[in-house]
């Protein structure tokens, strides 16, 4: 095909080609870029919602967290609390044994001596109760009378009993004997 327009008409017949291809193309781009957005606007919202809802969640675990956290908390406020409670109660009863050994001994007549010696601990309504069981050896009935008359001299044992068996034999007695002591 010849083409016998003149170099003028052919310009502008090209500029016209261009700019018609120009509009296709940023049609296409429009048309793309249009369908493009539809596409991810849904992909937006969607992303959106579960933003928002792993912002419910996260808050609803928090709550949780939080009232789980001061539930621990006031638990171990509380058992602290207890074992202070007991700790207190223990150093307000305080036994001194030393001092109460220091009284055994003392009402102990040189010839005798312990073998055995048991102290039980009982609380009762209102006090707390020091029972005391002695066993041991004296060389003669005379010594170990001296034995229960120097224990019911002390103030602070009562109830001292010796059972009738510590009475049987004269020589190389093995007694027992079972007090309670006052320790308020």
């Amino acid at each position: 095909m010849i083409n016998l327009l003149p170099p003028l008409e052919k310009e502008k017949l090209l500029l016209e080609r261009k700019r018609k291809l120009i509009i296709i193309l940023w049609i296409f781009i429009l048309f793309f870029v249009f369908y493009f957005i539809l596409i991810l606007l849904p992909i937006k919202f969607y992303i959106q919602g579960q933003v928002e809802y792993q912002r419910i969640i996260l808050q609803e675990v928090k709550k949780e967290f939080e009232q789980s956290g001061v539930q621990d908390l006031q638990e171990k406020i509380d058992s602290a609390n207890l074992a202070l409670t007991k700790l207190d109660n223990f150093y307000q009863n305080k036994i001194y044994l030393v001092e109460i050994l220091e009284k055994i001994s003392g009402a102990l007549p040189q010839e005798t001596y312990i073998t055995d010696l048991s102290a039980i601990l009982f609380e009762t309504d209102e006090e707390l109760e020091l029972r005391v069981s002695l066993s041991g050896f004296a060389p003669t009935r005379e010594i170990l009378f001296n034995l229960k008359k120097n224990l019911e001299e002390k103030k602070d044992f009562k109830k001292v009993h010796f059972p009738p068996t510590n009475w049987v034999e004269p020589f190389d007695i093995d007694f027992l004997v079972n007090f309670e002591v006052d320790i308020r």
